[in-house]
């Protein structure tokens, strides 16, 4: 029986490497009967699957190496788990080219994303209406303009002389009628001296540059405050 199959010099081989040298030896000296009963199919899928757990003084060990019945079993068994083996590495190669596909996917999108996360950083600005003089609705009249950044502003207002104190809403809006408003926040003013002042985020990183207004309005006065303002 031609056992080409046992001559790897592999470790895990070795073992077959001894059974095909035995059952040579076994039929050179004449020994082709086996000794004992035929080993269960248990043990032989044990032999195929784990062969170095298994002890060489056991004496099914050496019925299965003269046995060509069982060497059958055995070299049929020892496909198997070849076959086994072989479709989980290569699962397992496929498995780890899926995680690289994912890491350098997500790595890619995050980087993708730096520039956005970026324009999104937080902008301190003031806006000074102290000496400002105010219009309510559509009244006309010279207004003081004001400027903010097309980002993400934490915005500090001063409001114009004589305002009451109280809750303000903020908003930044395209025409003095309140409709089309780009971004709006709330806030209770804070006494600094003579001054109440306001602070409020508005995100205004998507807002194209060009001409709106800042219209601000108290919690007891349906009116609005409206002062042109430049985003750039």
């Amino acid at each position: 029986m031609r056992l080409n199959w046992l001559r790897s010099s592999r470790v895990e081989d070795r073992f077959e490497t001894w059974i095909a040298e035995r059952h040579q030896e076994r039929v050179l000296a004449g020994e082709t009967t086996p000794s004992g009963p035929h080993p269960d199919e248990a043990f032989l899928r044990d032999l195929a699957r784990k062969s170095k757990r298994i002890s060489l003084a056991d004496s099914r060990v050496d019925h299965a190496a003269i046995c060509p019945i069982c060497m059958s079993k055995l070299l049929t068994l020892r496909r198997e788990y070849r076959s086994h083996h072989q479709r989980l590495v290569f699962a397992t190669a496929i498995a780890a080219c899926a995680l690289v596909i994912v890491g350098a996917v997500v790595t890619y999108r995050a980087v993708q994303k730096s520039p956005a996360i970026a324009n999104t950083a937080v902008v301190s600005q003031t806006v000074n209406l102290w000496d400002a003089g105010t219009v309510r609705g559509e009244q006309p009249g010279e207004l003081q303009s004001v400027s903010l950044s097309a980002a993400s502003v934490r915005l500090k207002i001063i409001l114009p002389r004589f305002s009451p104190a109280g809750r303000y809403a903020v908003s930044v809006t395209r025409d003095q009628t309140g409709t089309g408003a780009l971004a709006q926040a709330t806030a209770d003013t804070i006494a600094e001296g003579q001054q109440e002042t306001l602070s409020v985020n508005l995100d205004l990183h998507r807002a194209a540059a060009g001409a709106y207004f800042l219209a601000t309005t108290h919690e007891q006065d349906q009116a609005a405050y409206y002062y042109p303002l430049q985003i750039k």
